[in-house]
């Protein structure tokens, strides 16, 4: 009797030994950190680690990026995996990981910025080393396929992360002022004011789906990539939560598709509110379309969220747009859905 339980002790050490050596760093190894941390402010001269944690960049990305950032004042680094290329991603899963692991661990890198997004940050999340990250916060900004990080590194450390620009992005003066509001000179509270200068590309304007206001935490980000996380352990409770929601080049019927996903997933069902960036280039296609009847987009925005009895408004200043505002994800916020704002009610910063 003695030597059965010592071997089924042996067997089940060495299994957890084996998991454990495969996967040191991996997705198992922090539950869901409930407490929020968040990040030292940058300031002026700070030096800024750029990474491609996802599609590979060219030269000339690279240099827009650093062009971009030493523009509104801070130095900018990158390690020799920046510009590896391995199919349509920047490098081996692990080298992009690496990379991120590497730029929150170095003491002169006092924020990331993601250069562009593409395709390729969800398979990087087993291989990040949340312990590290979480040990050592910073501020790590990015948008569309950089929402699996944001999701990621919030689920696993509790790290406030920022849906913002990219590297190459339109660093315009309206861009500009949000970074600067929301990470170099936070405020307690901030509402965010949209664009009407024309740049977004925003055919519908801004458009109320249903009245109302809600309080409650940011999260979200590109809608095909929060889909695709859902049923995953990234995936993120939207209980009295704001989901924030952006989208391109995806015909009404495919937005169609990720929505009715959301909803019979009950993402939406104890949500706070739905804010929408702009959805742009979610048209039918003009040439070749998939239907030679569709819904516009609008429609089906309408169709699919005007009976969540919550507040729901499109159009604010986020997504594939030039005119970007910095989101927080994972901070107190309200939305008015029918003066259409967003208020962010903490500093996201330290």
């Amino acid at each position: 009797m003695k030597r059965r339980n010592f071997i089924k002790t042996v067997s089940a050490a060495s299994v957890t030994a084996a998991s454990a050596k495969a996967n040191p760093f991996g997705a198992h190894a922090i539950p869901e950190n409930k407490h929020i941390i968040k990040p030292p402010k940058l300031k002026r001269g700070d030096k800024l680690g750029l990474i491609a944690p996802g599609s590979y960049i060219s030269i000339e990305e690279r240099e827009k990026s650093i062009e971009n950032l030493r523009g509104i004042g801070f130095e900018v680094d990158y390690s020799d995996k920046l510009l590896l290329m391995n199919g349509y991603f920047s490098g081996t899963d692990k080298e992009r990981a690496d990379d991120i692991n590497e730029m929150f661990e170095r003491e002169d890198i006092n924020g990331i910025v993601c250069a562009r997004g593409g395709y390729g940050c969800v398979r990087t999340l087993p291989h990040i080393n949340y312990n590290l990250v979480k040990d050592n916060p910073k501020v790590l900004i990015g948008y569309s396929d950089v929402t699996a990080l944001l999701f990621g590194i919030y689920k696993k450390t509790g790290l406030i992360t920022f849906h913002g620009p990219v590297g190459i992005s339109s660093f315009n003066d309206f861009s500009n002022k949000y970074f600067k509001q929301v990470l170099i000179n936070p405020l307690e509270e901030l509402e965010l004011t949209s664009s009407v200068s024309g740049n977004n590309e925003n055919i519908y304007g801004l458009t109320t789906i249903n009245s109302g206001t809600a309080i409650g935490e940011l999260v979200g980000g590109n809608l095909s990539i929060v889909v695709s996380l859902i049923g995953t352990e990234y995936d993120i409770d939207t209980k009295g939560k704001i989901i924030f929601l952006e989208e391109y080049v995806e015909e009404p019927y495919r937005v169609d598709r990720l929505l009715t996903q959301m909803i019979q997933a009950g993402k939406f069902d104890e949500a706070a509110g739905v804010a929408l960036g702009v959805f742009r280039k979610c048209e039918s296609k003009k040439e070749n379309p998939s239907f030679s009847n569709s819904f516009s987009l609008m429609e089906v925005l309408k169709d699919r969220l005007s009976d969540l009895k919550i507040p729901v408004v499109y159009g604010l200043s986020f997504g594939h747009v030039k005119d970007k505002f910095t989101i927080p994800f994972g901070i107190k916020a309200e939305l008015d859905a029918e003066n259409y704002k967003l208020k962010l009610l903490e500093a996201a910063v330290i």
